[in-house]
């Protein structure tokens, strides 16, 4: 009797549309953490890590991610490299986090770039690689 329910919840986690996700934190402890906070989601799938980030252009070009996970020193500001990366691919997705300041910014394109400050917690880090970008206004996380 059990192996049904486990496999009614298969089914459900296959019809889930997968968030396709590229992590590239520094320190390496960091990526460990985001790549654990994240195993365990049947929705999440993790399409690879960027160790060296003058590697970063050329893996996102490869893998297309949904969201991309990063590191940024100061993510307050608007980083080049977010901009240059939603101007190449702008249907992905960033996260860029600051573990010493304790929070992160999501950072989305539709033809402006545009960017929200997150509370830096498991729930919302997976509530934001789960939501989609609004055409306008807001993003709902």
């Amino acid at each position: 009797m059990r192996s049904a329910p486990a496999v009614q919840g298969q089914a459900r986690c296959s019809a889930l549309k997968r968030v396709r996700v590229l992590v590239a934190n520094r320190p390496r402890l960091m990526r460990e953490l985001v790549l654990a906070t994240i195993a365990d989601q049947p929705d999440i799938e993790v399409v690879g890590e960027v160790i060296e980030e003058s590697h970063l252009t050329e893996i996102v070009e490869e893998v297309q991610p949904d969201a991309l996970i990063l590191t940024l020193d100061n993510p307050e500001e608007h980083s080049a490299l977010c901009g240059f990366l939603l101007g190449r691919f702008p249907r992905m997705r960033i996260l860029a986090l600051a573990p010493e300041r304790n929070q992160g910014i999501y950072y989305w394109a539709v033809v402006d770039i545009h960017a929200k400050k997150l509370e830096s917690s498991e729930a919302t880090l997976l509530r934001a690689l789960r939501a989609s970008p609004p055409l306008r206004g807001d993003l709902a996380v």
